[in-house]
């Protein structure tokens, strides 16, 4: 079996963080004739091209499983050395790198973050992205875990589900005498609408599910790209939109937003992905992200 060089892999990994085969040459201390040779080594080993040569490289498909594979080396090393006593000290905590939506960042996943254990100490790297997208940068090998709503593992994860985000439709009390006077299945394609950015199909996924069929909302759309600025926007009376519930519920019992259909929400399911490691940072993280979003989440 072809195995594959570690010297090689890290060197792959330096290219992919650094950008150019020059600056990782400097990380590793070593020439850029050797980076490169390295490289080529670990193309012709695989037998595939695993960057393409851009400024900034970036990894090909299989170039991407190969710096996967990397940061977990990366990380079981850390996690071996901490447990043996090797170069911990309380100037380096366990970095822990988590893709995770807005509408979860901003309502109930920083709460999980503080119930993790103090010890080990961590360091959480969040990065913010559309739950349909976080997997995307599990695949990459960019996040050790992700909030996400794919089901699906993502080669060399596991995956657990943490329940269902509610979000419900709603508008400022002003906004719906002025623009949706009427049936609101009617009224709604016209109306101007507020949406966090333009991977945002929530608004749509509504007005059809209402219609019962394929249009979505309208083409007045404020771009609001918070969770915080976007139910501030709504409330504001700028347009529509489909809100947390949680978020919602202060908004709607003090009358600065109405419900346009109760009876209609929208659920989200969410997952958490992670590496298959034996790793006791990841695992603590883990369990306290799953017992904060039972919590919060419906079931």
């Amino acid at each position: 079996m072809t195995e594959l060089p570690l010297d090689q892999v890290r060197t792959l990994l330096a290219v992919v963080d650094e950008g150019t085969f020059d600056a990782a040459a400097a990380a590793l201390h070593v020439t850029p004739s050797a980076v490169s040779q390295r490289v080529k080594a670990l193309e012709q080993r695989t037998g595939r091209v695993l960057l393409v040569r851009s400024k900034p490289v970036r990894p090909t498909e299989s170039g991407a499983v190969v710096v996967r594979f990397a940061r977990q080396l990366a990380r079981l090393e850390r996690d071996a050395r901490a447990e043996l006593g090797m170069g911990a000290t309380e100037e380096e905590p366990t970095r822990v790198s988590i893709a995770v939506n807005a509408d979860s960042l901003a309502t109930w996943f920083l709460d999980a973050l503080t119930r993790v254990p103090k010890d080990p100490r961590l360091c959480f790297e969040l990065r913010r992205e559309d739950e349909a997208h976080t997997a995307a940068l599990l695949r990459e090998g960019l996040v050790m875990a992700a909030v996400t709503s794919a089901s699906e593992p993502v080669a060399g994860c596991s995956v657990r589900p943490l329940g269902r985000m509610r979000y419900v439709p709603v508008a400022a009390p002003k906004f719906v005498g002025r623009h949706l006077d009427g049936p609101l299945r009617d009224a709604l394609p016209d109306a101007p609408v507020v949406t966090f950015d333009r991977s945002d199909d929530l608004q749509d996924r509504f007005v059809r599910g209402l219609r019962g069929g394929s249009a979505g909302a309208g083409p007045l759309r404020h771009r609001i790209p918070t969770s915080e600025g976007f139910v501030a926007a709504i409330a504001a009376g700028l347009g529509w939109g489909v809100v947390p519930e949680v978020q919602a519920e202060p908004l709607l019992g003090a009358g600065r937003l109405v419900p346009l259909a109760p009876e209609r929400p929208v659920d989200v399911p969410l997952y958490w992905q992670q590496w298959k490691l034996d790793s006791p940072a990841l695992a603590a993280v883990a369990e306290a992200v799953a017992t904060t979003a039972a919590q919060v989440l419906r079931a």
